[in-house]
């Protein structure tokens, strides 16, 4: 390859003249900015989130506790992930560019498939708490909580062993490839169980949840004051991460249908297309806490006590948020 100018992991000289490539080196410059700009804005967004359910005692719910699972795993990808793929593009030390593609291709894998469970797990608590309300605290307990995150996890786990014995030994020449498989066969099947069930999952338990909502919405009016309260808030939660789980979708789905789509189209997806579709899918773990913030109160002034440091000053653990 005479040069490595195409935005994918791959060194930025070219080879024949032994001396750096001035587009890529352009590049370069830009994808450290932009990947160190996300990788901080992802970090802080989430740390946000995790210090906000771990310290103030009023977010210590089921739910929460599924939001943390999901907001570690977005901090892991702007702690990891981000800062890894960045070094597999500028570096030139070819003999940790295999070792750096293979830690960063089982950890996207583990936190990928950490996030789209934990989304999956939120689904269900949304849907007892919507469709089941008064079976809702006996079902979905702390400890129910708890199992399904080490579930999500576990299954992660898993995933990112699989991947890594099922990745090949070598890889084309100077390229980290967006995803790596030894069989057609390896790329659906993973596709299938990391991606495809859990979002046929939850694209129906949250079309489940909606049609029941529109049935509660129109019998409020009948309910007392502190029944319809209670509704409202359980709706305007599943409204909330309805939201999350449809901008994960939409985040991911161009990513995981393009390399279902690779073996067939015999490779003809450019790497670049690939790529950029890889890193709309890690943006995604940017979103989750301005969607929080958005739309709820209480997460915004946690934020903010946070933020101005408040929360150094004295005990506001017991705090009232909302």
């Amino acid at each position: 390859m005479d040069s490595s100018a195409v935005v994918g992991d791959q060194p930025l000289f070219n080879e024949s003249a032994n001396v750096p490539d001035v587009t890529a080196v352009t590049i370069s410059y830009l994808l450290c900015i932009f990947g160190g700009i996300l990788s901080i804005l992802i970090m802080f967004g989430n740390l946000l989130v995790i210090i906000s359910i771990v310290y103030f005692k009023q977010l210590h719910t089921p739910t929460n506790f599924l939001m943390l699972s999901l907001a570690v795993a977005d901090l892991l990808v702007g702690l990891f992930i981000l800062p890894f793929s960045v070094m597999l593009f500028v570096s030139s030390y070819q003999h940790l560019h295999g070792l750096l593609c293979k830690v960063r291709g089982t950890l996207d894998v583990i936190l990928c498939s950490s996030s789209i469970w934990s989304l999956c797990c939120i689904s269900v608590d949304r849907y007892y708490a919507v469709c089941q309300p008064l079976r809702y605290r006996t079902k979905i307990t702390v400890r129910v909580v708890w199992i399904m995150i080490l579930v999500s996890w576990t299954i992660a786990a898993l995933n990112g062993i699989v991947f890594t014995l099922k990745a090949p030994d070598k890889g084309q020449k100077n390229k980290c490839a967006a995803f790596q498989a030894k069989t057609q066969g390896t790329v659906v099947a993973s596709v299938l169980f990391t991606f495809g069930f859990p979002a046929v999952t939850m694209f129906s338990i949250y079309l489940k949840i909606l049609m029941v909502a529109h049935k509660q919405a129109r019998s409020i009016l009948s309910m007392d004051k502190s029944a319809a309260a209670v509704s409202k808030v359980e709706r305007k939660a599943t409204k909330t991460l309805a939201i999350v789980v449809g901008v994960f979708l939409m985040s991911w789905t161009p990513y995981f249908l393009s390399i279902s789509l690779h073996p067939v189209t015999n490779y003809t997806i450019p790497l670049h297309v690939l790529q950029s579709f890889k890193w709309l899918g890690w943006s995604n773990s940017m979103f989750n806490p301005f969607v929080y913030a958005f739309f709820y109160s209480w997460f915004r002034s946690a934020f903010k006590m946070i933020i101005t440091g408040k929360i150094f000053t004295d005990d506001f653990s017991n705090s009232k948020l909302f």
